[in-house]
């Protein structure tokens, strides 16, 4: 059947009341209602599956708990399960001394009687009883004029008064009575007030504070929009006789969607108190939803006088007792009702952080209120015990501006905004490839694998591994007298490339430009900084003083011919770094672009330049060998090997690779090759010989494939292998330097020695070499370090080494 063309055929509005003065609109609200909960009563009798007596004893305890003094509980005549909750309340001492149980009954006598019954022994009870009021009720219904209606209003108030009396008498119970003119809403408005006349003067006993009466005019069915329900409740309030001694409470459905708003303009017309359930269940639509109520108040200053710090644990329980969700767009408990995932929404979020964050630290600094002002977002997620995590969520229709703020809120980097486009379309590219939301994890990995940001797992091809910048005069001096030349900054650094680490040097006006200087040198990698900024990480847990970082980001553009062809590049590449050394972040940012630039290209072999007007010197040479081998050499050895490798560099115009600089170490020195040296130590034993001071040295050598068993004695293992060696060639041997160092850790740390020896003998000019070994055994080290440089020298041998 189709919805009519013409509805008012078959539905009738409304009908206004005449309140031409009504005071309402103008009022505003300065405290909180009375609140009371009807969720164990009206919420439950509308659960498909109603609550078991553990499940309301759990939600009793949380209404509690959240600070709510009045609680109606149960409709206790309707069943044994609803009689035995509220005396198992009372009875196990659930109820605290200053909360109400509040009871429902209607105007039966004998259902008052088993209501009153389940109270026996409660400290606080409240005694609610209702009968219906309007004409559809009173005709249809029950079949009673408007005199039987009041007169039966009149006898059962009679009956509460006399059991409630006794019940008093006999166990102290103090009670409250409340009435309901059911469907109050739809009853004459002057009839309502008759009705309401005739309970209170029956009652007898309306009073002020707790002594009040409780009229609750309840919106049974919402049949007209809020404003109406206003002037209802005004004109009660104002025509009730002895308005002092009368608690005004409403009890608001929500049929037409407008329970809060109505329950709120209820307030301004003079009502003092709001019957309602936690996030609105109760039959059809629901009640008004209290939570809602309650932080409304809150987010205008008032303080609401109950407590949903844990707004999350609230819903846990409500959810797991009613078996109902709650809708994720629910006012303030809804999942996504502090998430932004369009792009101009995230962009006013982030900006309106950024902006309280300077007006709270002002406002502070003058002793002033810190007042919430966020754009979409009307209370601070935070007062209600939840994180800022689910304020921006990203998905395809997400902005630079939200993911920005996502990245600042868990990585404590606030990019630049060119940056955030960049990641932007990372972001957008995922999103739109896979087709979801991206979380917050999503998000941070795909920063750190896009900028190599976060440590090792992160590292990209190249990577920082120590450096020096060292100052030194521009070439380009000014007069003497004038201003002070400017200053060059000269690069020394250890980077690992694919793995392998490398020594590279290069001069620019900084730090910066003296590595992409560097790496242009070595590796044929030639951008240019575009765009350079950095800032003090602020908000990380725990940084502070002297253990704030510094987060720095670089923009590389391809090297252009004019600083203006540079900044038109339209292609270009993001870096991001963070130390505590304002330097090294800088350094390793310029690297995270280069790693962006280079991808997966093939880089040219690393190599040194060791020529004329050459930019590798002794020291790169000697870096380049303890980065490949962990052999620091003696400034002595670097020198003599510096020169060794400038002889076999001078075939290729100075330039030597590193690979082959590591090649021309071990066969120069005979380090870790299996080519045999003239003299090779197969064993030895040392003792020690007289008194314990000196040393005899017994070894099995091998001099040019010939096995020998030499002697000698010595102060020490040194000079003891000397004077073995002296008893088999022609001339002398002495020790002009020896070193040792340790490399390697824990079991696998070994001795490495070096050992220059010098040769004289009669009738030739004196000669001198250098020989290395390692050895797990200190000893052992040195000895083989002494006979590799001894196989290095053109000794003559005693005519018995050869076999003559």
């Amino acid at each position: 059947m189709p919805m009519l063309a013409n509805p008012s055929i078959k539905y009738q509005s409304y009908t206004p009341l005449n309140l031409p003065d009504r005071q309402w609109p103008s009022k505003i609200c300065t405290k909180p209602s009375i609140w009371l909960s009807t969720d164990l009563r009206d919420g439950n009798q509308a659960l498909a599956n109603p609550m078991t007596i553990p499940q309301k004893t759990l939600f009793f305890r949380t209404l509690v708990k959240c600070g709510i003094k009045e609680i109606e509980v149960a409709y206790p005549a309707a069943s044994d399960t609803d009689f035995s909750f509220v005396r198992g309340l009372i009875e196990n001492g659930e109820v605290p001394d200053d909360v109400w149980l509040q009871v429902l009954t209607p105007a039966r006598e004998d259902l008052i009687r088993r209501t009153i019954d389940s109270l026996a022994g409660a400290k606080r009870a409240i005694l609610h009883m209702y009968n219906a009021t309007c004409p559809c009720f009173r005709e249809v219904v029950f079949g009673n004029t408007q005199d039987q209606t009041v007169d039966l209003a009149i006898k059962h108030t009679k009956i509460v008064r006399q059991l409630t009396e006794e019940a008093t008498a006999k166990y102290g119970t103090i009670f409250k009575y409340e009435y309901s003119p059911e469907t109050f809403t739809q009853t004459e408005p002057d009839f309502a007030i008759r009705v309401c006349e005739a309970v209170k003067s029956t009652w007898g006993k309306a009073g002020l504070g707790d002594e009040r009466i409780i009229f609750n005019l309840p919106s049974t069915v919402e049949i007209g929009p809020p404003n109406h329900y206003a002037d209802l409740i005004e004109n009660f309030c104002r025509k009730i006789t002895e308005r002092e001694k009368i608690v005004v409470s409403l009890h608001t459905h929500n049929d037409r969607g407008t329970a809060v708003a109505s329950a709120e303009l209820g307030v301004l017309a003079g009502a003092d108190r709001i019957e309602g359930c936690l996030f609105g269940n109760g039959e059809r639509t629901g009640n008004v939803d209290l939570v809602n109520l309650a932080l409304n108040l809150y987010t205008q200053g008032i303080h609401p006088g109950v407590d949903f710090s844990d707004i999350q644990n609230v819903i846990d329980i409500v959810t797991q007792c009613n078996d109902l969700p709650v809708h994720p767009r629910h006012p303030y408990a809804g999942e996504l009702v502090f998430t932004a995932f369009s792009g101009s929404h995230q962009d006013a979020i982030k900006k309106g952080f950024e902006s309280q964050k300077k007006k709270h630290a002002a406002a502070a600094a003058k002793g002033e209120n810190q007042y919430w002002d966020i754009p979409y977002l009307p209370i601070d997620p935070a007062d209600l015990g939840c994180s800022y995590e689910a304020v921006i969520r990203v998905n395809s229709q997400s902005g630079k501006g939200g993911i920005a703020y996502l990245v600042k809120e868990h990585l404590f980097l606030d990019l630049p905004r060119k940056m955030q486009v960049a990641f932007y379309q990372v972001i957008q590219a995922i999103s739109d490839r896979e087709a979801r939301e991206m979380t917050v994890d999503d998000i941070t990995t795909a920063f750190r694998n896009t900028y190599h940001f976060g440590g090792p797992k992160y590292e990209g091809r190249l990577v920082l591994r120590s450096f020096k910048i060292a100052t030194e005069p521009s070439a380009d001096l000014a007069d003497v007298g004038e201003e002070a030349p400017d200053e060059r900054r000269r690069f020394d650094g250890t980077i690992s490339v694919d793995g392998v680490l490398r020594v590279i040097r290069g001069d620019g006006n900084g730090p910066l430009s003296a590595l992409l200087d560097a790496l242009r040198t070595h590796l044929d990698i030639d951008l240019a900084i575009r765009q350079y900024s950095e800032h003090v990480i602020d908000g990380q847990e725990g940084v502070e003083g002297q253990n704030l970082k510094a987060a720095s980001y670089v923009e590389l553009v391809p090297t252009a011919r004019d600083v203006k062809d540079t900044r038109r590049s339209t292609e270009s590449w993001w870096g991001v770094s963070t130390d505590t050394d304002i330097a090294a972040s800088g350094l390793r940012a310029v690297l995270s672009a280069v790693n962006c630039a280079i991808a997966d290209r093939e880089l040219p072999e690393l190599k040194l330049s060791v020529g004329f007007n050459a930019t590798s010197g002794q020291a790169d040479i000697a870096d380049a060998i303890v980065n490949a081998l962990q052999l620091e050499l003696p400034r002595r050895m670097q020198a003599s090997f510096f020169e060794v490798v400038q002889r076999a560099a001078s075939n290729s115009g100075g330039q030597i690779s590193y690979d082959a600089l590591t090649t021309l170490f071990r066969n120069t020195y005979g380090f870790g090759v299996e080519k045999p040296s003239r003299f090779d130590m197969q064993s030895f034993k040392m003792e020690y010989t007289g008194g314990g001071n000196g040393r005899q040295l017994n070894a099995t050598v091998s001099f040019e494939g010939h096995v020998r068993q030499i002697t000698g004695h010595g102060n020490g293992p040194l000079s003891a292998v000397l004077a073995a060696l002296h008893s088999q060639i022609e001339g002398t041997l002495s020790i002009r330097e020896y070193s040792e160092h340790s490399l390697g850790q824990g079991t696998e740390v070994q001795a490495a020695s070096y050992v220059e020896l010098v040769y004289e003998m009669t009738g030739r000019s004196k000669t001198s070499a250098w020989g290395v070994s390692t050895d797990t055994d200190i000893t052992a080290s040195g000895l083989k370090a002494v006979l590799r440089a001894a196989s290095r020298l053109d000794v003559v041998a005693k005519t018995i080494m050869n076999g003559k």
